[in-house]
């Protein structure tokens, strides 16, 4: 063989050896026939990548191969991940394929849940696929609507503070202020009015003291007299009192009767005629006597004998009984 005949084969399987050594390190072993190629379809795949892990029951049994667009009308965007499994353990079409991630910090992974029912897997086929939630998933998940909220109540806040910035412009500032400092004042002198009263109990205690000792007398008093009234006899002061009643109900049963003078005086209807007509002649008398008194009364010194009377007017005739 020729020396550049000898270059070229020892290259050529180096060339072998470090494809070969390349995919041994990913796992894959490509003097292996006995992979199997599936393909399972994500919405999201949360970091999977190529020649990420493929597991069954924790042990590892393949790597994943691609992973593309689904081009179709009705699932466009969706993902086809192929990953391949070089054991030759057996599960069914209807194992589920998981993506998982191992810790925080890693890569996703494939699992594969088997299932021994139904029809065994062969190469090619598509099987169900789910997503395990990792851990920083889930608390983006669960922060979303917080975060929603958050942002609404931060929206409200601004809203309230732009309102109260609005209320308090520069006058009501300085009306609050100002209503500040006269409360201080107030309080102030509030504070000088209850010194001004302290100094005052303190000067009058003496007076207070003496003060209290007598409204003490006055109840020690008001309590003997208590004592002294009860031992006056009251069933005989209402006795009496009733006896008063009593007398005052038969006074008012005699007035309203007519066998007294004073029951006829009240109750005669006649009586009271007569009373009256009386008081009107009467009236009559003094008014005639008040206009013409030479008709009943005649003084004289010297024994002169009386004229006789003449009535001054008309109307003195007044002895007309109606």
């Amino acid at each position: 063989m020729s020396k550049e005949l000898k270059i070229g084969a020892i290259l050529l399987v180096v060339i072998i050896l470090f494809v070969w050594g390349f995919n041994f390190l990913k796992g894959h072993d490509l003097l292996d026939g006995k992979a199997r190629e599936f393909q399972v379809e994500y919405t999201k795949i949360g970091g999977l990548n190529r020649a990420s892990t493929v597991t069954l029951n924790g042990l590892k049994v393949g790597q994943v191969k691609g992973i593309e667009f689904n081009t179709t009308e009705e699932k466009r965007g969706q993902l086809i991940v192929t990953f391949a499994v070089e054991n030759d353990f057996q599960f069914s079409k209807s194992s589920v394929v998981k993506i998982y991630s191992p810790n925080p910090l890693s890569p996703s992974n494939l699992a594969i849940i088997p299932n021994y029912e139904g029809e065994m897997a062969v190469s090619g086929d598509m099987l169900q696929g789910e997503m395990e939630e990792s851990l920083f998933t889930s608390i983006g998940e669960r922060l979303d609507p917080l975060q929603t909220k958050i942002e609404k109540v931060i929206v409200s806040a601004d809203t309230l503070f732009s309102g109260l910035n609005k209320v308090l412009n520069e006058n009501t500032i300085k009306g609050i202020n100002s209503s500040v400092s006269n409360l201080s004042a107030t309080i102030y002198e509030l504070r000088q009015t209850i010194k001004t009263v302290n100094s005052m109990v303190v000067d009058n205690q003496d007076n207070l003291k003496i003060t209290l000792e007598n409204t003490k007398n006055i109840t020690g008093n008001l309590n003997k007299l208590a004592d002294s009234l009860t031992t006056v006899n009251f069933n005989s002061i209402v006795q009496k009192a009733e006896n008063a009643v009593d007398n005052f109900n038969e006074l008012s049963k005699k007035i309203n009767s007519t066998d007294g003078s004073i029951g006829r005086l009240i109750n005669d209807d006649e009586l009271y005629k007569n009373v009256e007509a009386a008081t009107k002649e009467l009236e009559q008398l003094l008014r005639d006597l008040k206009i013409n008194p030479k008709r009943y009364v005649h003084f004289s010194l010297f024994g002169k004998k009386p004229q006789e009377y003449e009535p001054t007017a008309p109307d003195s005739l007044l002895f007309i009984k109606d």
